[in-house]
């Protein structure tokens, strides 16, 4: 438990459109808008007090865009 959110380690396998909550059909300018939007809501240094958490997304937005 981090704060109050719940941290599994289980994976979920979901696809990086998932992940970046985009559709499959996403041009490239919507992956780059949704990457920027989701990176800065889960950026470690914006989330003090749940950084274990914000670190854990962050990290798996980074991935799902430079895929």
């Amino acid at each position: 438990v981090v704060g109050s959110v719940v941290v599994s380690t289980t994976t979920i396998s979901r696809t990086y459109y998932e992940v970046l909550e985009i559709s499959s059909d996403a041009t490239l300018t919507d992956v780059k808008k949704a990457y920027r939007r989701l990176a800065v809501l889960h950026h470690p240094d914006r989330n003090i007090g749940n950084e274990e958490y914000a670190t854990l997304k962050f990290r798996e937005i980074n991935e799902a865009y430079t895929i």
